[in-house]
């Protein structure tokens, strides 16, 4: 074939072409749909964080002896507190539909302040065919079952409704056991730092010191932050003007005037992304049209060739 022995005739022509090919095809999906080639297939490692909580014997390692200073606290179990009350973190989602969807938060929010809440989130978007919104809470665990039901009165239709919870009893007090060991181990390493001369000794008992208050410290604020949660239960809302915009399957989706507005939008959409790759290719025209010239001529020259022969 003409066009296999032109490339077998002209290897390094063939291979820029096809670079820059490459290169016109990667930044054309790129800009479509937003894909880099290049980073297809590469996996993403993320560094996670881990809580170390066992202790290491310090004996050895610090060269403090045994007989004359003595060891650290690690033998016994600390004992479990009694459970009088199960501590449940609650969380509520809400779909509503409402006739005026910024009035609707506004008041939504000023119930909140008034439950002894605080808003976390909010988002309101305005688009021609129907308002909508979504905003996070945080209400009182006692005062949930209220502002449900006051929610509820606002909208004109509740188009879904769930609540769940989450038992952290276990953690809490898995937590506490953990936090009465170490402060036992702190004290211990504290006697011994009393009790040492050695600078080096006194430096490496510091050490464990500083790294012990740090894992209390840390659990510390574990504790702290299940005990908030329990106390405070999280309602996200969502608000809407139209049923389809919100979160939710309803018994009857076909609606002909929605589906229109939905192929308009998809339409814009496709349209959009190829004034885009238009715009792309006559940016990298330059690079292209010379590349496409040269393979033209060098192609019509061959064949020119051919046929004098």
């Amino acid at each position: 074939m003409p066009i296999v022995n032109w490339v077998r005739n002209n290897k390094l022509s063939s291979v820029l072409l096809l670079i820059v090919l490459f290169y016109l095809f990667r930044g054309a999906v790129s800009s479509i749909l937003g894909i880099d080639l290049l980073s297809l297939g590469i996996p993403s490692y993320y560094n996670q964080s881990r809580t170390d909580i066992g202790l290491r014997a310090p004996s050895a390692m610090m060269g403090v002896a045994p007989d004359s200073i003595g060891l650290p606290y690690y033998g016994e179990s600390a004992p479990a507190p009694e459970v009088t009350n199960r501590m449940v973190v609650q969380n509520s989602n809400l779909s509503l539909v409402v006739k005026d969807v910024s009035k609707s938060l506004d008041q939504i929010k000023q119930k909140t302040v008034n439950l002894g809440g605080y808003m976390v989130e909010s988002n309101l978007d305005r688009p021609q065919d129907a308002a909508s919104g979504n905003i996070t809470l945080r209400i009182p665990a006692d005062k949930l079952d209220e502002s449900l039901s006051y929610f509820r009165s606002i909208s004109v239709k509740v188009i879904s409704e769930n609540l769940r919870g989450t038992d952290v009893t276990d953690q809490f007090v898995d937590n506490e056991a953990r936090l009465t060991i170490l402060e036992k181990n702190q004290a211990k390493f504290e006697d011994i730092m009393d009790r040492a001369t050695n600078v080096q000794d006194i430096l490496q008992v510091q050490r464990e010191i500083f790294n012990l208050q740090s894992q209390i410290d840390g659990i510390k604020g574990q504790q702290n932050y299940l005990s908030k949660t329990a106390q405070m239960a999280k309602i996200t809302i969502f608000v809407s003007t139209d049923e389809l915009a919100l979160p939710y399957s309803p018994a009857e989706p076909w609606r002909p005037e929605a589906i229109f507005k939905r192929a308009v939008r998809s339409l814009v959409g496709t349209m959009q992304g190829l004034g885009t790759a238009v715009i792309w290719l006559a940016v990298y025209s330059v690079v292209w049209a010379p590349a496409l010239g040269i393979f033209w001529y060098l192609k019509n020259r061959w064949g020119n060739k051919v046929v004098q022969k």
